[in-house]
């Protein structure tokens, strides 16, 4: 063979065995910078949440001023299932309202009309002393619920220095398993009630509330 053509053939083989090795190794690069990509992505996904709807809201939401010189619109922010509205109209609005001249934030009350949920959703929080959930099974069920107690989540950490406004009323008699770890971890440190349904029991219930909000509010 001619010693010329020979080269070329060896030439063209090492740089056909080079260009496996690049392929696969930057394929491969490729593929770990992905996984550590979406890892970050989804263990940062609420406070990534948090921040885009914080900043999208500053831009598309006019915010409802209190009469006085105080920092938040409301006391209270109340995430609670549909299913379990008649609770919030007639116990929370009776007992809270009008009996402590506290002013609760509902959504189907409260939310700006025109705007997207989940911006209504992140400013109410936002613009309240404490946030209040709910919860029951359909809660648990619910995606915009479960947004709603995220974003809360993301409010104490991002908004208000670690300071806890979360405070957790169980409606219903659930098992720990049933419940999220995050949620779980709240329980944990007892920010949390629950309902008891009876005459005596429910003047304790109250109690704690008014307690809990007026504790957030000379705070």
């Amino acid at each position: 063979m001619n010693p010329f053509k020979y080269k070329v053939l060896q030439l063209e083989k090492n740089c056909k065995s080079y260009l496996g090795i690049i392929i696969g190794v930057s394929l491969g690069l490729l593929v770990v910078i992905m996984t550590v990509i979406t890892s970050l992505v989804y263990r940062y996904r609420w406070k990534i949440r948090y921040m885009y709807y914080m900043t999208k809201g500053k831009y598309s939401y006019q915010k409802i001023l209190p009469d006085d010189d105080d920092e938040y619109t409301y006391d209270a922010f109340i995430s609670y299932s549909n299913s379990d509205r008649s609770f919030v109209f007639k116990d929370c609005i009776d007992k809270l309202e009008k009996g402590e001249n506290l002013k609760l934030c509902i959504h189907q009350r409260n939310f700006m009309p025109g705007q997207d949920i989940t911006v209504n959703i992140t400013n109410c929080i936002h613009t309240s002393r404490t946030t209040v959930c709910l919860i029951t099974r359909k809660f648990l069920e619910s995606y915009y619920c479960m947004f709603e107690f995220n974003m809360a989540r993301m409010e104490s950490i991002y908004s208000r220095n670690g300071k806890n406004i979360l405070f957790l009323v169980f409606y219903e008699q659930l098992e720990p398993k049933e419940l999220p770890l995050v949620m779980l971890e709240l329980v944990q440190k007892e920010s949390y009630i629950e309902y008891p349904n009876d005459e005596q029991g429910n003047v304790v219930f109250w109690e704690k509330i008014k307690e809990t909000l007026r504790t957030n509010i000379r705070a």
